[in-house]
């Protein structure tokens, strides 16, 4: 089977100019494009460019603002952006441009963020912030996407959030990143585009039920990962991200319900960043990282990593070699640019 693979430099070229097209300027489309190639450069497939058809729908539909006026406000270590709408991606560049100056002299700062568009792949934004020399704890609001078995609708969002710490020179940062379901949302978009089933502990039909049917999950909701484990994060984010730092009318504007595309707008946010160099000794927080993963990592077996090493080893095999798609994620994105008359770059080889 030949699959084509491509160069990400002439993906980021691309997208920007997809993006482009809908009245963005040209380096916010840049910023946007490179952080959704750098998702797939990753493996993040799902919050790549995959992303990219509902990101024009909702720039289109009003829920994304193409030309924001991002407003911050400044009260010591506590900072809030109103991100007027901008692509997830424009506000968590913006952010991390605006804090790193700060956090040369402070050991943290706090962020709320008001009416941002989708972020993203949330542990691309934590990684670019650990690169940077911060500790970084990120979370995202969504609508109720999540249900235990019985109910009757979607209760509360599954509620992104992403954790990431640098190791020292040298070493990839350390990334967890997490929705609070079992499974991302966007796997379960890909399977019903593809016409696949889904394991059954993904998902909840309208009815409360177990469902394979992956149409039939996207009409129902998400199951909690840990059950009432992954229910209670879901809360504590609902609480950092939307309650903390609320507008007085927020509890009534608040939407409840997921576009169908599933690319959220004008939702709240969160980002806390800590230096551990302002903190504390930052070489005793590199050394004590070190000592800590290599311990957890001799204590398993030869496939034993710590969360941010897979990406790193995938990042550095698709610059090399390409980045390749699904056939149906290849399709529709050669559509797409077919479609504005941007046509999809060439592939840089094939594989077998």
């Amino acid at each position: 089977m030949i699959v084509p693979k491509y160069a990400a430099q002439d993906l980021i070229i691309w997208a920007s100019s997809i993006l482009r097209t809908c009245d963005i300027p040209p380096h916010d489309a840049d910023e946007t494009a490179r952080l959704l190639v750098r998702s797939d450069l990753r493996g993040h497939g799902t919050h790549g460019l995959v992303r990219l058809k509902s990101y024009l729908e909702r720039l289109k539909d009003g829920s994304f603002n193409p030309k924001p006026n991002l407003v911050l406000s400044q009260k010591g270590a506590s900072w809030t952006l109103d991100a007027d709408g901008a692509l997830g991606q424009v506000v968590g560049s913006y952010i991390l441009n605006a804090a790193r100056p700060f956090l040369q002299n402070e050991p943290l700062l706090w962020i709320n963020v008001h009416r941002t568009g989708h972020l993203g792949a949330l542990g691309v934004l934590a990684l670019e912030a650990a690169e940077a020399g911060f500790i970084c704890l990120l979370g995202q609001r969504t609508p109720p996407i999540l249900g235990l078995p019985g109910f009757q609708r979607p209760a509360i969002g599954h509620n992104p959030f992403a954790f990431s710490a640098p190791i020292g020179s040298g070493q990839a940062p350390f990334v967890f990143d997490m929705a609070c379901s079992v499974v991302a949302r966007g796997q379960i978009l890909l399977a019903a585009r593809d016409g696949r089933t889904i394991p059954d502990n993904w998902a909840l039909d309208t009815q409360g039920e177990p469902t394979d049917n992956a149409d039939a999950a996207l009409a129902g909701m998400l199951q909690p990962s840990g059950g009432f484990k992954g229910m209670g994060i879901a809360m504590m984010i609902e609480c950092m991200a939307a309650a903390f730092g609320a507008e007085p009318e927020a509890a009534k504007t608040t939407s409840m319900k997921l576009p169908t595309s599933g690319a959220v707008g004008r939702e709240r946010a969160f980002f806390l960043f800590l230096n551990p160099a302002i903190a504390g000794d930052a070489n005793a927080f590199t050394d004590y990282m070190r000592h800590w993963i290599n311990y957890y990592i001799e204590s398993g077996d030869s496939e034993s990593r710590v969360p941010g090493q897979r990406g790193d080893a995938i990042q550095i095999h698709c610059d090399k070699d390409g980045i390749f798609y699904p056939a149906s994620v290849d399709a529709e994105l050669q559509i797409l640019g077919e479609s504005l008359g941007i046509i999809f770059p060439n592939p840089i080889s094939t594989k077998l």
